[in-house]
């Protein structure tokens, strides 16, 4: 199955106190963003990139470019910075993946292309390993059943037309989800089927999160 993918690189990554995006923080002479990159110029099934960003920070961080590589300006917000790349799709599938997630490994690609053979939208979940409190005024109120909790990953996929109306319509009310997933809950009928995720694919939000890039 062909598809788009929108790489999601704008924003500062405060957390990381670097001063600048974290997406252009270099191991190796090879930047966070410049990792996620590569794993979809590796995959034929990919037919285009869109890279939404601050388009003079990418310029100056990366330079390179690739038939398949595609620039958009950035948002306000990360939900703004999505509608902007989804203008550019041209396949009928697309995934919406961070650009701070340089671990994804093509295994959960193909879990989540299978998927979209019969489905509308997927969204690749991990277990939560973690027991989950519910906390009111500083008092455990309840415990979570951890067995129906999941931590959604991205490349989160969909059909383009269907994502592209949702965000539509997303906007006109004013509404901002969380990520991708919880807009198309909100504004489609259709159900998100879940994907089996890969723990090691974390978003890189503290500098303790790059070790995976050291051999």
């Amino acid at each position: 199955m062909e598809y788009s993918v929108v790489i999601v690189a704008a924003g500062k990554g405060t957390r990381m106190n670097l001063g600048y995006n974290k997406v252009y923080y270099k191991i190796n002479d090879k930047t966070i963003l410049e990792n996620t990159i590569s794993i979809f110029l590796n995959d034929i099934r990919c037919k285009q990139i869109i890279v939404v960003c601050d388009i003079q920070d990418y310029v100056d961080n990366i330079g390179f470019n690739n038939g398949k590589i595609l620039l958009a300006c950035g948002g306000k917000t990360r939900q703004e910075s999505v509608f902007n790349g989804l203008k550019a799709v041209i396949s009928d599938v697309v995934l919406i993946h961070d650009g701070a997630r340089p671990y994804l490994d093509l295994k959960v690609v193909d879990r989540i292309l299978y998927a979209m053979e019969n489905n509308f939208a997927c969204c690749p979940l991990v277990k939560v390993k973690d027991t989950i409190k519910i906390v009111k005024n500083g008092y455990i109120e309840a415990t979570v059943d951890r067995e129906i909790l999941r931590h959604a990953q991205t490349p989160q996929a969909f059909n383009t037309e269907k994502l592209f109306e949702c965000f539509k319509n997303a906007f006109n009310d004013n509404f901002i989800g969380t990520d991708d997933c919880s807009i198309f809950e909100k504004y489609s009928k259709e159900k998100i089927v879940e994907v089996e995720g890969d723990y090691n694919n974390i978003k890189i939000t503290t500098i303790e999160d790059i070790g995976g890039f050291y051999e």
